[in-house]
């Protein structure tokens, strides 16, 4: 098989789990190590993966991926986490939705809820809930970013400040091993905040890619969510964390937390 032809499912599996393995790549393709570690090369050189010890991820540092190549990764992941969000959801209750891949999917999951009050900074959820008769849609204002339908800024800020919700969703762009949930764009990470300083209840979504990316700003750490929603357990050192902080743990569609406190407590 040529590179050309490995290339696009090399990216397509580096997308799908987050990581990739030389070995498994290897054993996939019927081919050397030694081929795949330059197959690896030369998609890093092109600054479409990133090297790591034995394997590649999806590129991180400063400048966050496409939009619309964030959409197609690991989508059934993002779906199993949604359908776990929204089944914590009661009818009935004001919410927010941020700007995101995920918090897009739980919009999908929340079409047959009745009597939402949804209030989001993300034209692409606006234009989702807007097919279920039973919730009502606020947009907030602000500067359109034309990239992914979200809007940002002191004027979205201000109209968040006017409420008060009973659950805030918002996603990140990355979770450190400490626990910190990251993203990149400072003014993204502002209206975060503030979505946050204004729920009663705060829920973050995010896959398990996200656990293996870096992004500079920082949004708030683990310590001040109440529920974190992902597609695949933790590593026991921040399950153990998170035990500590009293954040629950939803993993996929199971709908409980991975791992108890007691246990993870007596972990650490």
């Amino acid at each position: 098989m040529s590179q050309t032809i490995r290339y696009p499912e090399i990216l397509d599996l580096v997308r799908r789990d987050g990581k990739v393995t030389v070995e498994h790549l290897a054993e996939h393709f019927g081919v050397t190590l030694q081929t795949i570690r330059r197959d690896l090369s030369d998609l890093a050189d092109a600054g479409r993966i990133e090297r790591v010890h034995g394997g590649a991820v999806l590129p991180s540092g400063t400048i966050n991926i496409g939009y619309e190549e964030r959409r197609r990764i690991n989508a059934e992941g993002k779906r199993a986490i949604a359908r776990a969000c929204a089944a914590r959801i009661p009818e009935d209750c004001a919410i927010f939705l941020n700007i995101g891949t995920s918090t897009e999917a739980v919009a999908a999951e929340l079409i047959h809820h009745r009597n939402l009050l949804v209030v989001t900074n993300n034209m692409n959820v606006a234009n989702i809930l807007a097919q279920n008769p039973d919730c009502e849609v606020i947009v907030t204002g602000g500067s359109l970013r034309r990239l992914d339908g979200g809007l940002i800024g002191d004027i979205t800020k201000a109209s968040i400040a006017q409420f008060k919700f009973d659950i805030g969703i918002v996603g990140c762009s990355a979770i450190d091993p400490d626990g910190d949930v990251l993203d990149f764009d400072v003014e993204e990470v502002g209206v975060s905040q503030a979505i946050l300083s204004r729920s009663r209840r705060r829920m973050l979504v995010a896959d398990h890619g996200k656990f293996q990316r870096t992004a500079p700003a920082r949004i708030t750490p683990l310590a001040e969510i109440d529920m974190l929603f992902t597609d695949r357990p933790l590593e026991a050192p921040l399950a153990a964390l998170c035990a500590e902080w009293q954040t629950e743990v939803v993993v996929g569609d199971q709908g409980v937390s991975e791992i108890p406190a007691h246990e993870a407590a007596g972990d650490q």
